[in-house]
């Protein structure tokens, strides 16, 4: 048995979502098709998750949601009227739109969860009616019937371990089951949705309840790059990844696949393949627990903007008992999570995300560190980004980092902070956001420019 997800680029239009039917079908394996809102048909375009936050923070601030929930509904209109769909399906989306836009929103989270929730809930729908207009067997399944139980958490839900007992019984449908993805409901019936691009995370979610044979993940590219395209022109593919590698590029950057959608996966060990719905003869890129590890210590190079530092200076703060756990309460009292902490035995840095700095006093934030941890120096950079050297074979491999330092100081490129996970499979450079382009192409131009074949 296969799970298959399409995200929403496979899905918005009515052409995308014949190449859709022509994929599932050919291969009856696939019997459970998870399903996103339909996303961007061009550059210029809105996904209609986008359309539906905005009519739900209009309807909040008591203005005029309609505009935007009538743009919602031509997007499914359209996508119906290219298929020569019945207009009931319409109807009946119109009818689930709005009263979710016309209900209580006296709880704001709640409220644009409901909202959100109804884009891959109404997808799910329009295509399964598709799918039996083709005279399929297929079946829209409600992820409150099929028992998809998660923690309350407003765009941060997760699946709770009873749930998967529940939604093992999708194994046993008659006919394909069509999933909306994103959400789930809570043990009192409420929407709450996952992170955004959460669909992911709920098709890896079934594959470990219903023990699949494989996670198909469809979207817009052939294989997951070694680098990001827009930086390095036609970037390798990545043949095979292991779970611990797609992991550490995923949170550093790589966007094909949602970072917690591995999870279930490695739990149940199930493989999963990335695969692009315009090109399904691309034989794409599998993801497992173990690879051979042949064509060099380094399999892609991440990247992400919007980080900023804490940097911490105390003389023998390393004899200090208790000092990280002060700092930390700080940061805890002030509602920020961090990154990373490099550290010495006079310093600690700790990186954070920038946008939690954005309500935060900065001033107040540094007098307070100074005060209470009676520390020589305190200082907070902004503007950094992260680049994340990934591969399973830098374990074996000497002089990996070396390699990496040497060409960035070849690029003229400042190191602001290095830090290696202790699992040896990434190493982290900090670097200004300004140089973050150059940075990555120059460690591109180390590890991949002496590899002959297009993929590794």
């Amino acid at each position: 048995m296969k799970v298959v997800k399409f995200g929403g680029s496979s899905l918005a239009t009515g052409a995308q979502l014949e190449k859709v039917f022509d994929i599932v079908t050919s291969d009856m394996d696939r019997k459970i098709v998870v399903v996103s809102a339909p996303g961007k048909r061009d550059q210029e375009d809105e996904k209609v998750t986008d359309l539906l936050i905005a009519s739900g923070l209009h309807a909040i601030n008591g203005e005029d949601p309609l505009p935007f929930i009538n743009q919602v509904l031509k997007r499914y209109r359209d996508i119906a009227k290219d298929l020569n769909m019945p207009p009931t399906i319409i109807e009946t989306i119109k009818q689930d739109l709005m009263a979710r836009v016309e209900g209580d929103h006296s709880d704001p989270e709640q409220y644009l969860d409901v909202l959100k929730a109804s884009g891959e809930d109404n997808n799910a729908k329009l295509v399964a009616c598709y799918f039996q207009m083709r005279g399929l067997a297929a079946n829209y399944v409600n992820p409150k019937d099929a028992g998809l139980i998660v923690s309350h958490e407003h765009g941060n839900a997760q699946v709770l371990p009873e749930a998967y007992m529940r939604l093992a019984l999708l194994a046993e449908f008659e006919g394909i089951v069509i999933f909306p993805g994103f959400f789930g409901y809570s043990q009192e019936g409420e929407v709450f949705t996952f992170s955004r691009s959460g669909s992911d995370v709920t098709g890896a979610i079934l594959a470990h309840a219903v023990k699949a044979d494989l996670y198909e993940n469809y979207t817009d590219v052939d294989a997951v790059f070694s680098v990001n395209p827009s930086f390095v022109e036609h970037p390798k593919e990545i043949k095979e990844l292991t779970y611990r590698e797609m992991r550490e590029l995923s949170y550093a950057g790589f966007t094909v696949l949602h970072e917690e959608a591995l999870i279930p996966a490695i739990k149940a060990g199930i493989p999963v393949q990335i695969k692009n719905t315009n090109n399904p003869e691309a034989k794409g890129t599998r993801i497992v627990n173990a690879r051979d590890n042949t064509n060099g210590p380094v399999v892609g190079i991440a990247s992400a903007g919007g980080f900023c530092s804490i940097y911490v200076s105390k003389y023998l703060l390393n004899r200090e008992i208790g000092f990280g756990r002060k700092l930390f309460s700080i940061l805890e009292q002030n509602g920020i999570s961090y990154e990373h902490t490099p550290s010495g035995i006079d310093d600690v840095t700790v990186i954070l995300r920038e946008q939690q700095m954005e309500n935060q006093n900065e001033e107040e934030m540094v007098k307070q560190i100074e005060s209470e941890l009676q520390a020589d120096e305190v200082n907070i950079q902004h503007s950094l980004a992260l680049i994340m050297v990934v591969g399973e074979g830098m374990r074996h491999n000497v002089g990996t980092m070396a390699r990496a330092a040497n060409a960035l100081a070849q690029a003229e490129v400042n190191i602001e902070m290095i830090n290696q996970g202790s699992s040896e499979v990434s190493m982290m450079f900090a670097v200004k956001e300004v140089d973050e382009k150059r940075a990555v192409k120059a460690l591109y131009n180390e590890f991949f420019a002496s590899i002959p074949a297009m993929t590794v």
